[in-house]
């Protein structure tokens, strides 16, 4: 998979994993502060500046008044170089709710569009996993949530967690599956008609899929 990384303007406690050689780096507006504190010199910044109070030389700007926030523009630009796999971080942990689900949109708009995405904040991950599974190696402990992005999710399953769940429906009505656990065994969660959105403690790591 091809690598977008994303540094956008909430707080950001570090990588994650170290960024591939070849991975595409965007610096979205106040992002740009994490890429200097860390070292990294993007491939392209870009936003409308609200965040970062200057604009920077050289960067793509785009006037405060859009569609699109500064991470879906980070992300659109990713999927025009390729990218298939976008990690984000600086994309929860921010003074705005309003932007943090606007970025749980952003991961669905990536699934939509045939990619993976995480938000990566400093104690917590997020994914979106849409007619497909994830899974986790034993040895895991913390919590473990999963919601229903939009319409019904259907058969849903989940395996390895102290909250087991065998072709289940998740809604977007009621929120079965908050504070689920793991539990030291290899963990397994699916989903065979809709999407699912899914948080963990960062410690635990990536999920395969």
């Amino acid at each position: 998979m091809k690598e977008c990384v994303i540094f956008c303007a909430a707080e950001c406690d570090g990588l994650a994993r170290p960024i591939g050689q070849d991975a595409f780096v965007i610096a979205a507006d106040g992002g740009l502060r994490h890429t200097k504190t860390l070292g990294i010199t993007p491939n392209a910044v870009l936003g409308d500046f609200d965040s970062l109070g200057y604009t920077p030389e050289g960067a793509n700007v785009f006037p405060v008044e859009k569609d699109d926030t500064d991470a879906m523009l980070a992300v659109r630009l990713g999927l025009e170089q390729g990218c298939d796999e976008f990690l984000l971080y600086g994309s929860l942990d921010g003074p705005r709710l309003d932007h943090t689900v606007a970025n749980f949109q952003t991961l669905q708009f990536l699934t939509d569009h045939g990619a993976v995405g995480y938000l990566i904040g400093k104690t917590t991950m997020v994914t979106v996993v849409k007619n497909g599974k994830i899974t986790f190696p034993a040895g895991l402990s913390g919590t473990i949530s999963v919601f229903c992005m939009g319409p019904d999710a259907e058969g849903v399953t989940e395996t390895g967690l102290f909250y087991g769940v065998e072709n289940g429906t998740l809604t977007s009505g009621f929120p079965l599956g908050v504070s689920n656990h793991f539990t030291g065994e290899a963990a397994e969660i699916s989903v065979k008609n809709g999407s699912l959105l899914v948080l963990w403690e960062r410690k635990a790591g990536f999920p395969s899929r």
